[in-house]
């Protein structure tokens, strides 16, 4: 049996209308399944920690899921042991950077069959973000992780999507006009005129921290894409047990936008300050707090965090 959760506002409600396409799918080829709607943000969490907890005795799970890349990531981090789950998706976002990097055909009835004939699972690796300066309400230490499938990142990336989250009126209108890509565009073309005035380092690995001069952005990819379509990484791999770093350090705001449409072809690099690295583990301190995100979602502000890689830990169906 496959249980399948649809984000019925992916995409301003075009889950729901998706999903009526593909149900009778399962009917034709007497496939039982189980239907769940997520209700509200961070309900997708809640549904797959009780499908793969031991406790509840579901067995091995094989899940469907129907939504974006937000949708995807409340997904990762619900899941309580890798091993008992099987992941199958069919992307309905406006951005779709997973399935992107990932090849899935745009036939949202060709994946459902793919996921559905798929015999040997892939196993893909999974990003581990540690907030090294969280704090609980006594302000002791603790430990707070998010995970992610295809990027995080600090600066300007991250304040695009915090921003992007908060505009779901204009997001909405381009998504059923079938230009949600715009969102990120436009909200981006505004915070290149932003300068934040905080002083960035990243360390990679066991090498001496890098101070950069003049901090845009920094984002730790899985994969290829982020933000609709943007290649940061061009040789990102989310098969090789690495993270891939794109580092923009341009002082020149007017070097950036012209980068910004060569980053559609990964060409960006080509630009001085711009800069591709991989890495094991690598940790970004700042002067000051700024917005994270995790696959474009944001959640906090930090100054002080941790990123790895969980290799093989996601079984997709593909």
């Amino acid at each position: 049996m496959y249980h399948v959760i649809i984000n019925p506002t992916s995409k301003s409600g075009k889950g729901i209308k998706l999903w009526k396409l593909l149900e009778p799918i399962f009917t034709e080829r007497d496939i039982k399944y189980k239907m769940i709607y997520s209700e509200y943000p961070g309900h997708i969490v809640k549904i797959v920690s009780r499908l793969t907890d031991p406790m509840e005795g579901y067995g091995q799970i094989r899940l469907i899921v129907v939504g974006g890349d937000g949708t995807m990531n409340e997904v990762l981090q619900g899941i309580r042991d890798f091993d008992r789950i099987r992941v199958g998706y069919i992307p309905t976002g406006s951005s779709n950077d997973f399935a992107r990097a990932l090849g899935y055909p745009k036939d949202p009835v060709r994946q459902l069959e793919n996921i559905l004939d798929c015999t040997e699972p892939t196993g893909v690796d999974v990003g581990l973000l540690t907030y090294m300066d969280a704090v609980d309400d006594a302000g002791n230490p603790m430990t707070i992780s998010r995970r992610f499938d295809v990027s995080c990142g600090i600066g300007f990336d991250a304040a695009v999507c915090e921003e992007a989250m908060h505009t779901d009126g204009v997001k909405g209108i381009l998504n059923k006009l079938g230009l949600g890509k715009l969102t990120y565009l436009a909200i981006a073309l505004k915070h290149l005129l932003a300068k934040t005035g905080v002083s960035v380092s990243y360390t990679i690995d066991s090498e001496e921290p890098v101070r950069l001069k003049h901090f845009l952005f920094i984002a730790v990819m899985q994969n290829k894409y982020e933000g609709g379509g943007f290649m940061f990484c061009p040789d990102a791999d989310p098969t090789d047990g690495r993270l891939d770093l794109c580092i923009v350090s341009v002082g020149s705001r007017a070097k950036v936008l012209f980068g910004i449409p060569l980053a559609f072809k990964g060409k960006h690099v080509m630009i001085r300050g711009i800069t591709c690295k991989r890495a094991g583990k690598v940790r970004i301190r700042t002067s000051g707090e700024l917005w994270v995100h995790t696959d474009g979602e944001v959640h906090r502000k930090s100054k002080d965090f941790t990123v790895e890689t969980l290799t093989d830990k996601l079984m997709l169906l593909k």
